[in-house]
């Protein structure tokens, strides 16, 4: 039934006109290569360009600089080259118009008439700020005020949710309302977030800073740091610099 009505449409139904109309959510359709075939107005502003145009037949290393065009290729290969969909992958996005921001990104593969996969589809939804006066932060207040002043250990979500008198599907849940994430990633955001402010702020080793949010070793915050944000924590730093 569904192909029958898309075969009446004049032209092939993308979404790109809707999505035009959400300026939180980056949409885009890419092809086998990973190049962009459909994008909407949110992306083509967040990149400083004038038309849509400059953005078609171009893949994300060729728009974005490095190590971010890097991140975004490599999860369109993974989709690409597995059918395995990326969903609700948390990422700090830095755009060439300097737009930064925390967004949920989802990719799925899509396939022809043999199933075959011949290029995928994604959404990058902003995160929003919570409204801290609602009766939903209020429940979990405590245990955000004790996880930002404990990043260090860090405490684990059970020992949150017990600070909250929740259970931990009731702690998720309420933290879910709250921040639009599940408890894991908003305590990744949390340190993420912190580790951002030190390297801007302080001249600290990036190895007591990595002390400091929660890491054992350098290492293993530098592999989440690149993971979420799309650069090393020097890169970062250095970055910060050149636009003070």
């Amino acid at each position: 039934m569904i192909r029958t009505f898309l075969n009446q449409l004049d032209q092939p139904f993308t979404g790109e006109a809707l999505f035009d109309h959400l300026p939180d959510i980056v949409y885009f359709i890419k092809d086998a290569q990973g190049a962009y075939l459909v994008v909407n107005s949110t992306l083509q502003q967040r990149c400083g360009l004038q038309h849509k145009s400059q953005l078609l037949g171009r893949t994300p290393c060729e728009v974005f600089r490095a190590p971010l065009g890097n991140r975004f290729q490599e999860q369109d290969q993974r989709v690409l080259a597995t059918g395995k969909p990326l969903l609700s992958q948390l990422e700090l996005h830095v755009y060439p118009s300097q737009a930064v921001g925390w967004c949920l990104t989802t990719k799925l593969p899509l396939t022809n008439q043999d199933g075959e996969i011949v290029g995928l589809v994604g959404v990058s939804q902003d995160l929003q700020l919570p409204d801290y006066e609602t009766d939903e932060y209020q429940h979990v207040a405590t245990a955000i005020q004790y996880a930002e002043e404990h990043l260090s250990e860090p405490p684990s979500i059970p020992e949150l949710a017990a600070l909250a008198r929740m259970s931990r599907y009731q702690f998720d849940r309420r933290i879910r309302h709250v921040f639009g994430l599940n408890a894991s990633q908003w305590l990744l955001k949390l340190r993420i977030d912190q580790a951002q402010q030190q390297l801007h702020e302080t001249d600290d080793p990036i190895s007591a800073i990595a002390l400091d949010v929660g890491y054992a070793d350098q290492s293993a915050f530098t592999r989440q740091f690149r993971r979420t944000t799309g650069m090393t924590p020097q890169d970062y730093r250095r970055t910060g610099k050149q636009k003070s």
